[in-house]
């Protein structure tokens, strides 16, 4: 039988990866998550993929693979031009790995959440950190 931690080390390892989809933005503001997540986490998006402006008016997306289990420190704050919608969907452990990475970068808000069995998929909205009060 396996302990609490031996079960979640086996989880983490197994559910490492996240479905990344950024929407509702500027190219420039989901190169610049994509930017952090790269810096964060191994991704399957290379730095030289960086997101395009795609004719007609239907909305745009952007994707990506990002494996959490084994996250890089990143410091600081980044700019947005305006609000990120991201959807990431992967392990419990994983979104919430994720999650966690990004809102050092950013001020993240999450707005929606469909739970599965071994799975869950969370709307969050990035925006820029607000300054601290002095």
């Amino acid at each position: 039988m396996n302990s609490t931690g031996e079960a979640q080390t086996e989880e983490n390892q197994q559910g490492g990866e996240v479905s990344v989809v950024l929407s509702g933005c500027a190219k420039d503001d989901a190169g610049t998550v994509f930017d952090v997540l790269r810096a964060a986490f191994a991704t399957d998006r290379a730095s030289v993929d960086v997101p395009q402006d795609v004719t007609g008016k239907r909305p745009t997306a952007w994707a990506a693979t990002v494996d959490v289990t084994e996250e890089r420190v990143v410091s600081g704050t980044v700019r947005l031009g305006e609000t990120v919608t991201v959807d990431a969907q992967g392990g419990y452990w994983a979104v919430e790995r994720l999650r966690h990475s990004l809102a050092g970068a950013f001020t993240v808000r999450v707005v929606g959440t469909v739970s599965g069995d071994q799975e869950e998929e969370v709307r969050l909205r990035l925006a820029d950190k607000q300054a601290a009060a002095p």
